[in-house]
């Protein structure tokens, strides 16, 4: 899809964005399930036309139920799959925290990289 992104935000490709005023911002480990769109396909630097400008970005938004996404991890365990984790950044799932929920974890690759599948969007935090 293509949403409203917040001017001057710089961002990497492959981070889950959120709403914010009506315009996406980087999610943050605070940020709650429901609030976060998707991840954004575009890296985002000061040299780009969109951080200086009202546009819209490339977002990958999941609309099927159990989409699989690859993600850089921290403290992930094979013990940590089948579990809801929190992120620590707008690209880092925390395998430490569990508050928000972002992520079930459904297979270990490394300590520092997982697939999981998003519980994002308007139907996030159901469980």
């Amino acid at each position: 899809m293509m949403l409203p992104m917040t001017t001057s935000v710089a961002i990497s490709e492959g981070s889950l964005v959120s709403w914010s005023s009506g315009r996406l911002i980087a999610a943050t480990s605070s940020t709650a399930c429901n609030l976060i769109a998707g991840v954004i396909r575009k890296t985002l630097t000061s040299a780009s036309t969109e951080y200086t400008t009202n546009s819209t970005v490339p977002v990958e938004v999941p609309v099927e139920t159990n989409v699989e996404w690859s993600f850089l991890g921290a403290s992930l365990s094979t013990s940590t799959v089948g579990t809801y984790l929190d992120i620590s950044n707008a690209y880092t799932v925390n395998g430490g925290a569990s508050t928000y929920d972002v992520v079930f974890h459904t297979g270990y690759l490394s300590a520092t990289r997982g697939i999981g599948i998003l519980n994002i969007g308007p139907a996030g935090a159901v469980k």
